[in-house]
């Protein structure tokens, strides 16, 4: 808990003082006097002032920070020093000086976007588990264990990229064309064209589920039930589960997928479950409720568990970016 809010705060800290900098970089350049740059509210923990007269502060409480800049609002000011109040500079440059702030915080996002793609990310590769009877898969004769290759000409390596490439789609009337091969963990294989025909595709949808809507259900990992997680205050922890404990069944029922599990849970919010469980050689019966949680503005069930999976190899790729490309 303590490493969470440290980590909460340091975030926090970054984020305010990248924030309060554009703020500060842009009217410095537009020739205002700033008088302070705090980081943190209340009593200054340390402070400095620079050439210019600027006071930089780092104060006690690390919840937000400001830019006081020579303002005739806020009091006299000199003769000498009025052409560097704020309130002298033209419409443009007060409006450049309230939209620094959130402009550095747009630059910011970028730049952290950029390295976390310069190490590379992690995804799926797009295999269809199951294709839905009657589906606009199956009438496009998609199969389980196809992989997406391609979706309307663009290269999809992952999950995300099928997802991007789709979402292009929603509202329009035709086809959408995929390419895909029988998924055999290498980079090779005859490859197909699928044609989808659509109508105005989810037009009229708030928060479509793409895949759902098309009839294809991806591939989901082995699991072998053993928990790995159990989330603090969650409805896992007041049943009783600990980790190293083993997923047997719930209400009698066997899954052979996660998602299947997740599927029963999540239909089943404030209702009592009754799981068997392997403990240290022994089975238990624990029973546990899932905490009702809005999704969409109907509650969905949750137990904050986790177990461990394993993907078939070549499932999980790693996708390296050049310079250029991150």
């Amino acid at each position: 808990m303590l490493a969470t809010i440290l980590w909460f705060l340091l975030a926090l800290g970054i984020l305010v003082t990248f924030h309060e900098w554009g703020h500060f970089y842009i009217a410095r350049r537009c020739g205002v006097k700033v008088l302070r740059f705090s980081v943190g509210f209340g009593s200054p923990l340390c402070s400095w002032t620079d050439r210019h007269g600027t006071e930089f502060v780092l104060a006690a409480i690390p919840l937000g920070g400001y830019v006081k800049m020579l303002d005739e609002r806020e009091g006299d000011v000199a003769p000498a020093d009025l052409p560097m109040a704020f309130t002298q500079k033209s419409v443009w440059q007060r409006m450049a000086i309230v939209s620094g702030g959130p402009i550095a915080n747009f630059i910011l996002a970028i730049i952290f976007y950029f390295i976390l793609a310069l190490g590379g990310i992690k995804g799926v590769a797009p295999v269809i588990a199951d294709i839905e009877p009657n589906s606009l898969a199956a009438q496009a004769q998609l199969q389980a264990q196809d992989e997406i290759v391609s979706v309307n000409g663009k290269r999809t390596d992952t999950w995300s990229d099928v997802f991007e490439q789709l979402t292009t789609r929603i509202g329009d009337t035709g086809w959408v064309t995929l390419d895909v091969r029988h998924f055999s963990g290498a980079d090779s294989g005859v490859v197909t064209e699928k044609k989808i025909a659509i109508t105005q595709w989810l037009h009229d949808a708030d928060r479509p589920d793409l895949l759902l809507e098309l009839g294809i259900k991806p591939y989901q990992p082995d699991t072998d039930w053993i928990v790995q997680t159990v989330v603090a205050g969650g409805a896992a922890e007041a049943a009783g589960l600990k980790v190293g404990d083993k997923l047997m069944a719930a209400d009698g029922q066997y899954f052979r997928s996660w998602g299947a599990w997740v599927d029963y849970v999540r239909a089943r919010p404030d209702q009592l479950i009754r799981l068997e469980v392997e403990r240290e050689g022994r089975n238990l019966i624990l029973d546990i409720t899932p905490v009702g949680s809005g999704d969409n503005g109907s509650p969905v069930g949750k137990v904050g568990l986790a177990t461990s999976t394993t993907w078939p190899e070549g499932m999980v790729r790693e996708i390296d970016y050049s310079l250029f490309s991150a």
